[in-house]
């Protein structure tokens, strides 16, 4: 009897190491298929600490790190791509629903859903100094887009819901630094009615595209707008064109709520836990 159990235990790990292997084979070869019709590639992932289960925006800030924030504290989170770890944090405000966050050099900017602008100076400093300064949005129009353009030394925005005009269209404003008072016409404007947005077209106009987070690509200088709702990733010209929409499997991307640009053009996204786990993902997008 005492080695019947043994066997049973011994049958038990094999069956459970069997079926394990067949469910790895499965998924292996459902990402397979997923990536051959997907219009990007997953260069290399990581698995967020479960501090960032909830990752809100994120920032380049140099080949080894990655400044995060997430959607309860006010605190900026240095993640380090090479350990997989946490570096160290830095915390600039009470706890808030921060949603972005955008770098100019040593400084940084962190907004909060409610269109409010953190700009904390000298942010990897051991002595930072931290304002703010509020925007034409609230929180209705539930801010979660920021990105700095080195171009004309200012913030770019644009909102998630509900724009400031009507809901048709979703504009694209600029925060000059010099001022840090939000321009009064946009850039230009997302077009919900575009003929591009017809596989995404909502019965509410306004959530056709929801804009998760932004960022413009250091060499062309186009703007990437990704979509955490629906996932997608849209490309605009430096004009404010649309030039493609790029379907975001959530096989991969279960919810991209920000994006960001190495110096030389890498892309990075990150997704929040949703049911799973935190990951940033390097991507690049196929022709």
């Amino acid at each position: 009897m005492k080695y019947l159990s043994h066997y049973i235990i011994f049958g038990a790990l094999i069956f459970s190491g069997v079926l394990s292997y067949a469910f790895y084979k499965k998924s292996i070869a459902e990402e397979r298929k997923i990536l051959e019709n997907a219009s990007y590639n997953i260069v290399n992932s990581w698995e967020l600490p479960t501090l960032l289960d909830e990752v809100s925006g994120i920032a380049w800030v140099n080949d080894s790190t990655i400044a995060c924030i997430q959607d309860e504290d006010g605190v900026i989170y240095n993640f380090n791509i090479n350990t997989g770890e946490i570096s160290n944090d830095i915390i600039f405000a009470e706890g808030g629903d921060y949603e972005a966050i955008a770098l100019n050099e040593n400084d940084a900017y962190v907004m909060r859903s409610d269109g409010r602008i953190f700009e904390i100076k000298s942010f990897a400093s051991d002595a930072i100094t931290s304002r703010y300064f509020d925007t034409s949005f609230g929180s209705k129009n539930n801010m979660e887009s920021l990105t700095y353009n080195p171009k004309t030394n200012s913030l770019i925005t644009v909102a998630k819901d509900k724009g400031l005009a009507k809901d048709r269209y979703k504009g694209l404003y600029s925060i000059p630094l010099e001022t840090k008072i939000q321009d009064e016409k946009p850039l230009f404007k997302i077009d919900m009615q575009a003929k591009e947005f017809e596989a995404f077209r909502s019965k509410k106009e306004e959530k056709t595209f929801n804009p998760s987070d932004m960022a413009i690509h250091p060499k062309t200088g186009e703007y990437y707008i990704v979509d955490g709702k629906k996932p997608k990733l849209l490309i605009l010209s430096p004009t404010g064109k649309i030039k493609i929409i790029h379907e975001l499997n959530k096989f991969h991307f279960a919810q991209p709520e920000s994006i960001t640009f190495s110096p030389n053009g890498t892309l990075y996204i990150a997704n929040e836990a949703a049911d799973g786990v935190a990951t940033l993902l390097e991507v690049t997008l196929k022709k």
